[in-house]
């Protein structure tokens, strides 16, 4: 096989493309008005600008309107809304594979099944409107749920209670046009402030955080006696929230949330409630993180975390016990600031509210279901020239004979016995506290203790405080009359 000749040294191997080729006689034959003219061209990007105008806002409206912005009238997302509208078709009172909710689910929602199952688990993890079996991960270690097709969901009672109503639905035509699906559901439950949402769309974003559930409903009662309530949130994880910069939930605000952190011994510290929006897994990095660069001083830490936060902190000797737990609020994650942001879709655009006002929209859209209802019934009795209060609604109507009875048995039984339970029926305190709270773990619960939230401007941690950090907790507010929710 022949070799390729190798160049000489003298050889010039660039492009002579500014170089000007000759002729015989010596002389550039290009012309230099000719290359004055070339470089003077610009390239024609009317198309273009037309194109990203006209297709990038398309994009920008479908993300914001049909994907990560939820709606005013019910509280869901689009894939939510399809998600409980899929499985309100195949409810029957026993429990459905999620994979089969995900495929009946993909006639109305065209994007893939990867989205509608997080979307599931994420709505199931609220323990609100879905009832679960089997494992669906674990939101305080931050676990994930197991595949598909090894879980069962069904609604739950609540959700066939007030969510649904097809008389009182707008239906729309599905992405195919072969369904029909409910432009919004009529949701009789301000369920929004309840379960808060998180989505980030083009060009805005959406925070809104979760509220206690008793404490909506009497709010609600508050605007329908011409009163105006006062809301704040609150986290299941549990923990510690300072809502002196909560703005109602506009724009702008923001709530400092604190892990519970209790001292056991002389040298150990134990963590029970969480932050909002932080796993064990991640609390615990940030403590191994904040002892390698030096900012704290600890032996090792032990995630004992099951059904309950507990993460045992165990701190050298000669290390003082409340130094090293204001070090954890100052260093680790253990203190983080949300910042709120209540963005909405009404009237097919976006729209930036207050909690109350959220609140007051859901209290005029129950009544006026529940009017258009009531007036309904009253039409219908007259009609068939009976009481309105004579038939009973089932809910769950595919059980028949001993295995129904079985079925509704073994609910009331649960219900019953969660009812006993004295932490779901602590409604008799009434003092409520003005700025600061310790978050419920339980949705149907409300208690007021004295546990006061320190802000970490009047601790003197360590030198080591960044000029950042100190800066904004100077402005914090003085400790005013503590008072908590758990």
């Amino acid at each position: 096989m022949p070799r390729n000749k190798r160049p000489a040294d003298d050889d010039n191997l660039e492009f002579p493309l500014d170089v000007p080729t000759e002729d015989n006689s010596g002389e550039p034959t290009t012309d230099a008005t000719e290359l004055e003219d070339v470089f003077e061209d610009k390239p024609v990007s009317g198309h273009v600008d037309d194109m990203f105008s006209e297709w990038f806002l398309d994009y920008a409206s479908y993300v914001i309107l049909e994907r990560a912005v939820p709606h005013a009238n019910d509280g869901l997302k689009p894939v939510q809304r399809r998600i409980l509208h899929s499985m309100r078709e195949l409810e029957d009172g026993r429990y459905n594979k999620v994979a089969n909710v995900i495929g009946n689910t993909m006639k109305y929602h065209p994007h893939g099944d990867a989205s509608i199952g997080d979307a599931m688990v994420q709505l199931g993890q609220k323990e609100l409107l879905i009832d679960m079996q089997g494992n669906w991960g674990n939101t305080l270690t931050g676990d994930s749920a197991a595949a598909a097709r090894y879980i069962e969901a069904r609604l739950s009672k609540f959700a066939l209670e007030v969510v649904f109503n097809p008389k009182t639905t707008n239906w729309l035509s599905s992405y195919d046009g072969r369904n029909k699906e409910p432009e919004t559901q009529p949701v009789k439950f301000p369920l929004l402030l309840a379960q808060g949402a998180e989505g980030i769309a083009v060009g805005l974003s959406c925070k809104i955080l979760p509220h206690n559930f008793i404490e909506l409903l009497e709010g609600c009662i508050a605007f329908l006696r011409k009163e105006t309530p006062e809301i704040v949130p609150d986290f299941p994880t549990g923990g510690i929230a300072d809502v002196s910069e909560y703005n109602n939930g506009k724009r702008g605000g923001r709530v400092k949330c604190r892990a519970r952190i209790e001292a056991r011994k002389k040298n150990l510290l134990a963590i029970t409630e969480l932050p909002f929006s932080k796993t064990t897994t991640s609390l615990i990095d940030s403590i191994i993180s904040a002892n390698e660069k030096g900012k704290i001083k600890i032996l090792r830490v032990e995630d004992n975390t099951a059904d309950v936060v507990e993460i045992l902190v165990y701190l050298p000797a000669g290390v003082d016990v409340q130094t090293a737990e204001q070090a954890l609020y100052a260093f680790t994650d253990c203190e983080v600031s949300i910042s709120t942001n209540i963005c909405v879709i009404e009237n097919d655009k976006p729209n930036f509210y207050s909690a109350l006002d959220l609140l007051y929209l859901a209290t005029e859209k129950t009544r006026e279901l529940l009017s258009w209802s009531s007036k309904s019934n009253s039409l219908n009795s007259k009609k068939n020239g009976t009481s309105p209060h004579s038939k009973k609604s089932l809910s769950r109507n595919a059980f028949t004979g001993a295995s129904k009875r079985k079925r509704l048995g073994k609910r009331s039984s649960r219900q019953s016995t969660s009812a006993s339970n004295p932490t779901k029926k602590s409604l008799s305190a009434k003092s409520h506290a003005t700025t600061y709270y310790a978050c419920s773990k339980s949705k149907l619960s409300v208690f007021r203790s004295s546990t006061p939230f320190v802000p970490t401007s009047s601790l003197k941690v360590s030198k080591r405080l960044s000029p950042k950090r100190s800066a904004t907790s100077s402005n914090s507010p003085n400790t005013p009359s503590a008072g908590s929710r758990s």
